[in-house]
C-alpha cells in the first residue's frame, strides 16, 4: 500500500462532491453497459447492416469505458493496490480501443457520406420515376382517347361522317367550347368553314389561304397556339368576356393527282385543311402537353381516314366504270362472236355453193379438152380451165384467211412424203410455165429427209403460191426451186428479230428458195407484198393483177408452222428471190398403214381408163350429178345415178365397186348412209368403196367421214385428171383421204 497513488487521509475530502461523483460514475457505468446490449439487439434484428465489425469494436470501447467508471467507484475510498492495477489496466485497454476506434472512424465517415449521397440520388431518382409514371399515366390516358377517337373516326368511310365525328369526339374528350374545320376551296386560294362543333349548317365563311397565321400553322407539323382574335378563330360570336386559349393544327389531305372526287378539287400539290380548337371562355384553363399531343395524333388519324375514304370513293367509281365497260365489252364480244359466226356460216355456205358450179366448169372443161379442138378452141378451153383453177384457189385462200383471222385454223400434222410434195408442185406448175416458155428446175439437197411430220396441204399451198407468183411475174427466163435443211448458222435472220428457231433432235427447219428472172420489185414495195390485195407502185406488178391473197396467206401459214418468210430483190427488172423456212418433225418410224392416207402424186403409169367399173353416184344437185357421171363415163365406168339417200340404199349392191356421195344429202345424210351400208354389207370384200364427194372444207367433215367408216374424202371441184388419179388410188389402196 506504500506505493499506491491513493487519496491520502490528510486531504480533507468534500463529502458532498465526492458523493455526486460517485453517483455520476455509477450511472455512467450503467449507461455504458446498456449501450452494447442495445447495439447487440439492433444488429441481431437487422437483416442487412454493413460494418458489423466496427459496431463490435465500438461496443468493446463502450464496455471498457463503463468498466473504467465502475472500477473508479472503489477509488473514492481507501482501496488496495489490486484495485489500482485493475483501474490502470482498464484505462490502458480503453485508451487503445478508443484510439483504434478513432482511426477507423476516419475511414468510415467518407463511406457514410457516400451513402448519404446515394440516398439523395435515390430520392431524386424516385422523384423522376414518379414524374415518369405520371407521364405514362397521361400517355395511357391519351392513348385511350386516341383509340376511342380512332375507332369512332374509322367506323365509317364516309368523309363527311369522319370529319363531323372527329369534331364531336374531340369536343367531348377535351371539353372544348368550339371546334371547327376549314377546308380548301376548289380554287385552292381560300379556306372555307366547312364543319363546326355546335353549328349544324355553318355560315359560308371564307378566309384567304395566304394569311400569316395560316402559313404559320401549315408550315409546322405540331399544334400551334394562335390568337383568339385571328380570322380563323372568330367562330363563336357569343363569347362576351375573356376567350379561352385557341390552338390550330393542319390536317394533310390526300395527294389527288390520280383521283378525281366528285365535289373535291383535283389537287396537284400538297394541301392541308385547318382544324381550330378553342377552350371554354372565362376560365383559367390552359392547354396541357398531353392534350396538344392528342390533337396532333387525331389530326394524323383524320388524314389517314380521309385518304382511305377518298380511295374507297375512287375505287367504287372505278368499279362502277369497270362494270359498265365490262358490260359494253361483253356486248361487243357477243356481237363480234355473232358476226364471226355469221361470216363463217356465210363463207361455209358460199364455199360449198361456189364449189358445186366450179366442179361443173372444171369437169366439163377438162372433158372438152379431151375432144378434137382447133388450136383457137383449145386455147379458149385451157384459159377457162386455168381461170377456173385460179378461182378455186382464191376460194380456198379466202376460207383459209377467214379461219386464220378468227384463230380457228389449226395445222393437220401427219407424216407425208416431202419429195412427193415438191414433185407434185412441179407437175402442177410446169404446164403453165411451158405456155410462157419458162424453164422450171427443182433441186432437192441430198440430206433432205424423204418423210416429215407436218401439214402437207398448207406446206404445198405455200410452195405453190410462191412458185405461182414467180411464174406469174416472169415473162421469160427460168425459175429455180431449191430445198435443203437449214443449218444452224442460217436459222437466225436479222430482218426478223421475233423469229427464234430452236434446233432439236426430233425436228428440222426446211429452207425453201424460189428464184426467178421476172420483173423484180423495188425494196420499198417488199413489205407491201405480204398485205392482202396490196398494190405496189410498180406498173408492171399492177398490170399483173397485184399480189392478191397468196403471199399474205403464205405468211400466215409459215407463222403457224413456226417459220419465217421474206423476199429479196435488187430492184425492178432484176428478178427476185422468195425464201421461207418452216419447222417440220422427223418421224420415228414409218407406218405403212398411215402412208395410204397420204395424198398421192398422180401416177404417170396408172390406168387411163376403167372399162366396166360399176360406180354409184349420189348427189342432190342435178348438174353436179351429171358432171360427175360425165367424168366417170369418159373414163369407161358404168355409172348409176341417184338423187336421194333412200334410193341410194335401195339401188346399191355388191356389184358396185365405188360409191361417190354428197354428205349434205336431204333427209338421211351421207354419214347415216355409210352406217347403213356397213350394216348391209358385213364383209369388207363385198362392200363397195364409200367416198364422200363434197364441197365442205372444214376439218369436222373429214373426221365425221372417218368416224362412220368411209373410205375416202374428195373435194370438189374435180377435173378429169384428178378423177383418173382418184380411181387409180382407190382401186389400189381402197382408201384415200384428201388433205383438208
Amino acid at each position: 500500500m506504500d506505493s499506491c497513488n491513493c487519496i491520502e487521509p490528510h486531504w480533507p475530502p468534500d463529502d458532498l462532491l465526492m458523493k455526486y461523483q460517485y453517483i455520476s460514475d455509477f450511472f455512467i457505468a450503467l449507461a455504458y453497459f446498456s449501450i452494447p446490449l442495445e447495439l447487440i439487439y439492433f444488429v441481431k434484428k437487422s437483416a442487412v447492416f454493413p460494418y458489423r465489425w466496427v459496431l463490435v469494436q465500438f461496443g468493446a470501447f463502450i464496455v471498457l469505458c463503463g468498466a473504467t467508471h465502475l472500477i473508479n467507484l472503489w477509488t473514492f475510498t481507501l482501496h488496495s493496490r489490486t484495485v489500482a492495477m485493475v483501474m490502470t489496466t482498464a484505462k490502458l485497454f480503453t485508451a487503445v480501443v478508443s484510439c483504434v476506434t478513432a482511426l477507423m472512424l476516419v475511414h468510415i465517415i467518407p463511406d457514410l457520406l457516400s451513402v448519404k449521397t446515394r440516398e439523395l440520388f435515390l430520392k431524386n431518382k424516385a422523384a423522376e420515376l414518379d414524374r415518369e409514371m405520371g407521364l405514362i399515366r397521361t400517355q395511357e390516358e391519351t392513348g385511350r382517347h386516341v383509340r376511342m377517337l380512332t375507332h369512332e373516326i374509322r367506323s365509317t368511310l364516309d368523309r363527311h361522317t369522319i370529319l363531323k365525328t372527329t369534331l364531336v369526339e374531340l369536343g367531348r374528350t377535351l371539353a372544348l367550347e368550339e371546334c371547327a374545320l376549314w377546308m380548301p376551296t376548289r380554287t385552292g386560294l381560300e379556306l372555307h368553314l366547312s364543319y363546326t362543333l355546335h353549328q349544324q349548317n355553318p355560315v359560308g365563311y371564307t378566309v384567304p389561304i395566304h394569311l400569316p397565321v395560316i402559313n404559320q400553322v401549315f408550315s409546322s407539323s405540331h399544334v400551334v397556339k394562335i390568337s383568339p382574335n385571328c380570322p380563323v378563330a372568330r367562330i363563336n360570336s357569343s363569347v362576351k368576356y375573356i376567350p379561352g386559349e385557341v390552338v390550330a393544327v393542319r390536317v394533310p389531305l390526300l395527294h389527288l393527282s390520280n383521283f378525281q372526287i366528285n365535289d373535291w378539287p383535283e389537287l396537284s400539290t400538297k394541301r392541308y385543311a385547318l382544324m381550330v380548337l378553342m377552350l371554354p371562355s372565362d376560365s383559367a384553363r390552359q392547354w396541357h402537353f398531353h392534350e396538344l399531343e392528342l390533337v396532333e395524333v387525331v389530326a394524323d388519324q383524320v388524314a389517314v381516314a380521309l385518304s382511305h375514304a377518298a380511295i374507297l370513293e375512287e375505287s367504287m367509281r372505278a368499279r362502277d366504270l369497270l362494270m359498265e365497260q365490262n358490260v359494253a365489252l361483253d356486248l361487243a364480244r357477243r356481237e363480234a362472236e355473232t358476226a364471226i359466226r355469221a361470216r363463217n356460216d356465210f363463207l361455209a355456205v358460199m364455199n360449198h355453193e361456189m364449189r358445186t358450179p366450179m366442179h361443173a366448169i372444171i369437169a366439163l372443161s377438162s372433158l372438152l379438152q379431151e375432144t378434137e379442138l382447133t388450136p383457137e378452141q383449145r386455147l379458149m378451153v385451157e384459159t377457162i380451165l386455168k381461170s377456173s383453177n385460179l378461182l378455186s384457189t382464191l376460194i380456198n385462200d379466202v376460207l383459209d384467211l377467214s379461219r386464220m383471222e378468227d384463230g380457228s385454223l389449226q395445222l393437220d400434222l401427219e407424216t407425208f412424203n416431202l419429195y412427193a410434195v415438191f414433185k407434185e408442185v412441179l407437175n402442177l406448175i410446169k404446164p403453165i410455165a411451158s405456155v410462157k416458155k419458162l424453164h422450171v428446175s427443182l433441186n432437192l439437197a441430198p440430206d433432205l429427209p424423204e418423210y416429215a411430220i407436218g401439214d402437207e396441204k398448207r406446206l404445198m399451198q405455200t410452195i405453190l403460191n410462191v412458185v405461182g407468183n414467180a411464174v406469174k411475174f416472169s415473162k421469160d427466163g427460168s425459175i429455180s426451186i431449191s430445198a435443203f435443211v437449214a443449218k444452224a448458222e442460217l436459222l437466225r435472220d436479222s430482218r426478223a428479230p421475233e423469229f427464234f428457231p430452236v434446233p432439236g433432235d426430233n425436228h428440222f427447219y426446211l429452207h425453201v428458195q424460189v428464184k426467178d428472172s421476172g420483173i423484180g420489185v423495188s425494196p420499198q414495195d417488199i413489205p407491201k407484198l405480204f398485205t392482202k390485195f396490196a398494190q405496189t407502185q410498180s406498173t408492171a406488178i399492177r398490170n399483173s393483177g397485184g399480189s392478191g391473197l397468196g403471199l399474205a396467206i403464205c405468211k400466215r401459214f409459215v407463222n403457224l408452222m413456226e417459220g419465217h418468210i421474206w423476199i429479196e430483190s435488187e430492184g425492178l427488172g432484176k428478178g427476185c428471190t422468195a425464201i421461207f423456212m418452216v419447222k417440220l418433225g422427223i418421224p420415228e418410224r414409218l407406218n405403212e398403214s398411215k402412208l395410204a392416207f397420204m395424198p398421192k402424186v398422180p401416177p404417170n403409169l396408172g390406168p387411163t381408163a376403167f372399162p366396166g367399173l360399176k360406180v354409184l353416184v349420189m348427189d342432190e344437185n342435178g348438174v353436179s350429178r351429171k358432171v360427175t357421171k360425165g367424168l366417170l363415163v369418159h373414163l369407161g365406168c358404168d355409172v348409176t345415178m341417184v338423187s336421194s339417200s333412200e334410193e341410194c340404199l335401195r339401188v346399191v349392191s355388191n356389184e358396185h365397186k365405188v360409191v361417190f356421195m354428197d354428205v349434205c344429202a336431204p333427209g338421211m345424210d351421207g354419214y347415216e348412209i355409210a352406217i347403213h351400208m356397213h350394216e348391209k354389207f358385213t364383209r369388207r370384200h363385198e362392200r363397195p368403196i364409200i367416198v364422200a364427194l363434197t364441197g365442205n372444207t372444214d376439218k369436222v367433215t373429214k373426221e365425221n367421214c372417218m368416224r362412220v367408216g368411209m373410205d375416202g374424202v374428195i373435194l370438189k371441184p374435180v377435173s378429169l385428171d384428178k378423177m383418173r388419179s382418184v380411181l387409180s388410188d382407190l382401186l389400189e389402196h381402197r382408201v384415200l383421204f384428201e388433205a383438208i
